[in-house]
């Protein structure tokens, strides 16, 4: 998934929610190989949304950048393999 546009969220440490800046986005669970199947997420009109695999309940606060997420450290990169 390196290079995907939309950004992906994760919620390894099992918060009970995550501010993200983005109403558009893919939720993977925990960081693999724990993740669950990769769910797309729209708001639409909404501000809160929750994963239907995970639980895990998403909030869009306009303030946090679309690539970032609080608490800080939910935005999954797809680690390079040397």
């Amino acid at each position: 998934m390196a290079g995907h546009k939309m950004p992906y969220f994760h919620n390894t440490a099992g918060y009970p929610s995550i501010e993200i800046g983005t109403k558009k986005f893919m939720c993977i669970g925990a960081k693999p190989p724990f993740d669950h199947p990769h769910e797309y997420l729209e708001m639409g009109d909404e501000t809160e949304i929750v994963c239907p695999y995970c639980s895990t309940l998403y909030k869009y606060v306009p303030e946090v950048a679309h690539n970032e997420s609080t608490p800080i450290g939910c935005l999954w990169e797809e680690e390079s393999v040397a």
